[in-house]
C-alpha cells in the first residue's frame, strides 16, 4: 500500500467512523439514523438552493482557515482570527454603505481592501506585542478578540445613526449577483467564493514560491537558527501575523458584503474565526487542505440545519453528531499509524 493510498484512505475512514458513531448516538437517543443522514444530505445537496447556501457557508471558513494555517506555518498560534474577522466585517460594511458615487469595479475592491487592511492592522498589534515585548500571541489575540467586538460595535453606533437602525451596504459594494441567485433559487451565494479561492493561491505562492515565505517558515521552525543566519525574527513575526490578519479580515468582508449586506450591532462573536482553527487543523495547515477542511466543516454546519426540520432530531444531538465526525477526522493521525503498521506487517510476510 503506497503513501498516496494511505493519504486517501485516512480521511475516508475517519469520516466513515464518525458517521457510524454518530448513527449509534442517534439510535441510542431514539432517533432514526438513516432519516437523520438523509436529512443531512438534503441539507447540503438537496437542491440548487441548499447547494448555494452550502458554498456560501464554506466561503468564510476558507479564509478563516487560511488565517490560522498561515500563522501555524510560521510558528504562531493566531487565536485572534475572530477579532480580526470582526474588524474586517466592520471596515467592509462601513466602506460599503458610506462611500457613495463609485462604480462597482472600484467600490467593491475598495471595500475588500478596507477589510483586509482592518484585519491586518488588528493582527499587526498582536505581532508587535509578540516581537517587541515577548507577549505570547495566544494571550494577546484572545484579549484583542473582545476589544474588537466592542470597538466595532462602538464605531457602528456612531456610523449607523446611533445603532438605532440597520444600514444596508450599497449595491455597488455587494458581492451578490442576480445570476448566482437565479441559478440557486435565490440563495445567498455570492462571488466571495472566487475571492476565497484566490487567497488560497496567494497563501500557496507566498509560502512556497517566494524568498519571504521561506524566511517566514524558517523563523517559525527555529527562531535561533533563523536569527543566526541573518534573518530578522522580529520583522518576520510581525509580517506573519499581519498577513494572517489580512486573510481573516477578508473573511469578515464575505459576511458583510455577501451574506448579510448590512451594518449592524453584533450581540456576540460570529464563531467563524474560532471554527477556522478546526478548519486549519483538518486541512493540515496547507492551502489545499484548508479547502477540504472548510468544505467538510461548512457542509456539515449548513446541512445540520435541516436535521431538526426533516428528521425531528434535536439540535443538541445534531451538534454532538457533527462534533463526532469532525473529532474522528481530526484524529486521522491514529488511523494513519494503524494503516502504516498494517501495511508494514503485510509487506513483511
Amino acid at each position: 500500500m503506497s503513501n498516496r493510498v494511505i493519504n486517501i484512505l485516512v480521511p475516508v475512514i475517519s469520516v466513515i467512523i464518525g458517521l457510524i458513531v454518530g448513527a449509534i448516538v442517534m439510535a441510542v437517543s431514539g432517533y432514526n439514523a438513516v432519516d437523520g443522514y438523509i436529512a443531512l444530505w438534503n441539507g447540503i445537496f438537496g437542491d440548487s438552493y441548499t447547494i448555494g447556501e452550502t458554498i456560501r457557508q464554506i466561503t468564510p471558513y476558507i479564509l478563516a482557515g487560511l488565517a490560522v494555517a498561515f500563522a501555524f506555518r510560521t510558528g504562531l498560534f493566531n487565536i485572534g482570527v475572530e477579532g480580526q474577522l470582526i474588524m474586517g466585517w466592520a471596515a467592509a460594511a462601513y466602506v460599503g454603505y458610506a462611500v457613495e458615487g463609485l462604480p462597482k469595479f472600484i467600490h467593491l475592491p475598495l471595500a475588500l481592501i478596507a477589510a483586509a487592511l482592518a484585519g491586518a492592522f488588528w493582527a499587526f498589534i498582536a505581532g508587535v506585542l509578540k516581537a517587541r515585548f515577548n507577549v505570547h500571541e495566544v494571550i494577546a489575540t484572545i484579549m484583542l478578540n473582545y476589544i474588537a467586538l466592542h470597538v466595532s460595535n462602538a464605531l457602528i453606533k456612531v456610523w449607523a445613526d446611533g445603532g438605532d437602525k440597520t444600514q444596508r451596504i450599497l449595491e455597488t459594494a455587494s458581492l451578490r449577483s442576480p445570476f448566482l441567485e437565479s441559478i440557486t433559487q435565490y440563495s445567498r451565494l455570492h462571488w466571495g467564493i472566487i475571492v476565497a479561492l484566490l487567497m488560497v493561491v496567494v497563501m500557496w505562492f507566498i509560502l512556497d514560491k517566494t524568498t519571504r515565505g521561506y524566511e517566514l517558515k524558517a523563523v517559525g521552525f527555529n527562531h535561533h537558527a533563523a536569527e543566526y543566519s541573518g534573518m530578522s525574527v522580529r520583522r518576520n513575526i510581525i509580517l506573519a501575523m499581519t498577513i494572517s490578519g489580512m486573510f481573516a479580515g477578508l473573511g469578515g468582508a464575505m459576511e458583510a458584503l455577501g451574506t448579510f449586506e448590512y451594518v449592524g450591532i453584533k450581540g456576540g462573536f460570529t464563531g467563524i474565526g474560532f471554527d477556522g482553527i478546526a478548519v486549519a487543523l483538518l486541512g493540515a495547515n496547507t492551502p489545499l487542505g484548508v479547502i477540504f477542511g472548510a468544505t467538510l466543516f461548512g457542509s456539515l454546519q449548513n446541512g445540520a440545519l435541516n436535521m431538526p426540520n426533516e428528521a425531528g432530531i434535536p439540535t443538541e444531538i445534531v451538534s454532538i453528531i457533527i462534533a463526532l465526525i469532525i473529532f474522528f477526522v481530526a484524529s486521522g493521525y491514529v488511523i494513519r499509524v494503524l494503516l502504516e503498521k498494517f501495511n508494514s506487517k503485510k509487506e513483511g510476510k
